[in-house]
C-alpha cells in the first residue's frame, strides 16, 4: 500500500511540475509565435505584391482579408489565407488576387509538411509561377493526371 501511495505521489508531483513548466514556456513563447506568424504573413503579402507598401486587414465571414496598397495608398489587390490537405498534412498558402476578383496575382506557401523531394516542389518558384495571371472564372479545377 505504501509503495502504491508513493508511486501516485511521485507521478502527481512530476505531472504538476511538467504542467507548470509547460504553462510557463507557453506564456513566454506564445507572443513570439504570434509575432513570427504576423511577420511571415507580411512577407508573403509583399512577395505576392512586390509594389505593396502597406495593407489593411478586414475580417469577412471569420476570415482575414488583406487589402494591399502601394506607396500612393492606391489599392493593388487582395490577399487571403487558404488551407488544403496535402499528402502528409495541411498546406497553408497566401493567395493574392487583383481588384477585379478574377485574376490571381500569385501564391506563397506558408506551411507545408510534404515529403522532401517531390512534395517540397510546391515551395519552388517554378511551381508557384503557374498560378500568376490565372483566371478564377470559369472555376479553377485540378487534375491528378496532368503534369504541372
Amino acid at each position: 500500500m505504501r509503495k502504491t501511495f508513493q508511486m501516485i505521489f511521485v507521478l502527481t508531483f512530476v505531472g504538476l511540475i511538467s504542467g507548470a513548466a509547460l504553462a510557463f514556456i507557453y506564456r513566454y513563447a506564445n507572443p513570439l509565435i504570434i509575432e513570427n506568424q504576423k511577420n511571415e504573413t507580411e512577407q508573403a503579402i509583399f512577395k505576392i505584391f512586390p509594389d505593396g507598401k502597406s495593407y489593411n486587414t478586414k475580417t469577412v465571414k471569420g476570415e482575414d482579408l488583406f487589402t494591399v496598397k502601394d506607396k500612393d495608398n492606391a489599392s493593388l489587390g487582395y490577399a487571403f489565407l487558404a488551407e488544403g490537405y496535402g499528402y502528409q498534412g495541411t498546406i497553408s498558402i497566401m493567395a493574392g488576387i487583383k481588384l477585379d476578383l478574377e485574376t490571381l496575382v500569385g501564391i506563397e506557401i506558408l506551411e507545408s509538411q510534404e515529403t522532401p523531394g517531390l512534395g517540397q516542389e510546391i515551395t519552388q518558384d517554378k511551381f508557384k509561377s503557374q498560378f500568376k495571371g490565372l483566371k478564377t472564372s470559369p472555376e479553377i479545377t485540378y487534375t491528378k493526371d496532368k503534369k504541372s
